[in-house]
């Protein structure tokens, strides 16, 4: 996860092949070392792996095409799928065109993912496990493990650190990304709604504008009062504003069936072209602030490929808003009467605030019930044409928006009270005194992820009600 080329600086011939040989010092000799100390068995790929196949993943990736590795299936896992996103966070862009030493990278994460096929086949027929646990669940040699693991029927657990201070993620079977996509709405529709629930949800949403109980964010020390910015860009508060999320480009690009765009690119171009005829409505464009504030900053700028694509300029009624503005993307979409997403997790806070959300991409509140979903170009741009739209979400979607709001920040992310935040990188460092504090009944997150790694439970942690914390206390 460390190899991104923001670790390189930049990249040439002498450092890019292999490009391994840049990271596995400063992170292999120490994994090993921790491994160790646990006393457990660990597995090498060396191990698993003949000359012929070593052999084998270097043709492979020699000789295929370029124009069909994104598609390219090996003994048939996707390892073009995996092996393309990989390269795309390592250069931490949505495409690949005009990188130095694109093909040699795309050709290098290919071979590791035929190697990693390879490994892990043999690794599964020589061993048995009751589950597989790892961070994420994409990429190579993540996706690739998962993949191969569910087709041998063995049960996968993926994980990754949530935004709340303290909690993480756990799904069964696959990465989140999908998962979250693809939840049964039975686990989240019938939580019972009182006033506790309401105001534990309202005070958490209202701190997210500022990020102070989240341990991921992106704003620091937002502006939320936006009207006078927009009046200097030149937006009439008289007329209606339709609001629009980009996210970060390279992040997690995989193929899902109901994306109604081939990428979120051609979305935000298609969504361009058509308010240029509608001169009678405002676009309003919030680039994600993480383009710049993120982790591994993208070397990919929305902004640069809108004026790409619009060389004369972009039209009179759309407004970008770029990624190092201050102006609150909170404050600013709840100037909107509705507003367009892609993959952004905004649209499960704003739909909890009675916004209407347009989903065009993988966006988690899909197939939830209270968002507008569409499937293809047609689908997006009836519901375009019906804007602005009479009046915001009734009551009861808002109802269902907020109970699964709850139900992805406050059960979903699962609290592990002794892993706190640094504020730096890495974002959080484990705080015991004893092993004694992992042992069970010490920690109700952690029992819950061991319960559902040996036993397949679900990884949802029920807060307690109102009645039980008054009991606790």
């Amino acid at each position: 996860m460390a190899c991104e080329i923001g670790y390189l600086g930049r990249i040439n011939e002498k450092n890019s092949l292999p490009l391994s040989r840049a990271f596995c010092g400063s992170c292999f000799p120490p994994a090993v070392e921790a491994m160790n100390r646990l006393g457990v068995k660990i597995h090498r790929f060396s191990e698993y792996l003949t000359k012929e196949e070593y052999q084998n993943a270097r043709e492979v990736s020699r000789d295929l095409p370029l124009s069909q590795l994104q598609r390219f299936t090996y003994h048939g896992v996707a390892v073009g799928e995996h092996a393309f996103a990989g390269a795309l966070r390592f250069y931490a862009r949505g495409d690949l065109n005009e990188t130095p030493l694109s093909e040699k990278v795309q050709r290098q994460y290919l071979e590791a993912a035929v190697i990693t096929t390879h490994a892990t086949t043999r690794l599964l027929q020589t061993e048995q496990f009751n589950c597989v646990v790892f961070n994420h669940g994409i990429y190579v040699p993540q996706g690739i493990i998962g993949e191969i693991c569910r087709r041998k029927k063995v049960p996968v657990v993926n994980w990754s650190a949530a935004y709340r201070k303290h909690c993480f993620i756990f799904s069964h079977h696959d990465t989140y990304h999908h998962t979250m996509i693809s939840e049964p709405v039975d686990n989240w529709m019938s939580i019972p709604w009182d006033e506790h629930r309401e105001r534990v949800l309202a005070g958490y949403l209202k701190s997210r504008w500022s990020g102070d109980n989240d341990w991921i964010w992106f704003h620091e020390k937002p502006l939320h009062r936006v009207g006078a910015a927009l009046t200097r860009l030149g937006v009439d508060p008289a007329r209606p504003c339709i609001g629009m999320l980009t996210s970060v480009m390279w992040d997690a690009v995989l193929h899902y069936p109901s994306n109604a765009f081939a990428n979120m690119l051609e979305w935000v171009f298609e969504t361009i072209d058509y308010f240029k005829s509608r001169p009678e409505l405002q676009l309003i464009i919030r680039i994600h602030p993480a383009e710049i504030q993120g982790g591994l900053p993208s070397q990919q700028h929305v902004l640069d490929e809108i004026r790409k694509r619009f060389p004369t300029g972009i039209p009179r009624n759309v407004f970008v808003i770029p990624p190092e503005s201050k102006l609150s993307t909170y404050a600013l979409m709840v100037k909107c009467n509705a507003v367009t997403i892609y993959n952004t997790k905004t649209g499960i806070e704003l739909a909890a605030m009675g916004i209407p959300v347009i989903v065009a991409g993988e966006a988690w509140i899909r197939n939830k019930g209270f968002s507008k979903d569409v499937s293809n170009p047609e689908e997006y741009f009836r519901i375009l044409d019906h804007l602005p739209l009479p009046h915001r979400m009734n009551e009861s979607d808002i109802l269902l928006a907020k109970k699964y709001a709850y139900h992805f920040f406050f059960r979903r992310m699962i609290p592990l009270e002794f892993m706190e935040p640094t504020g730096g990188n890495p974002p959080f460092r484990i705080n015991l005194k004893s092993i004694d504090e992992l042992k069970p009944g010490r920690s109700r997150g952690l029992d819950l992820i061991c319960d559902g790694i040996l036993n397949g439970t679900d990884f949802i942690f029920d807060q307690p009600t109102l009645e039980e914390r008054l009991t606790l206390e």
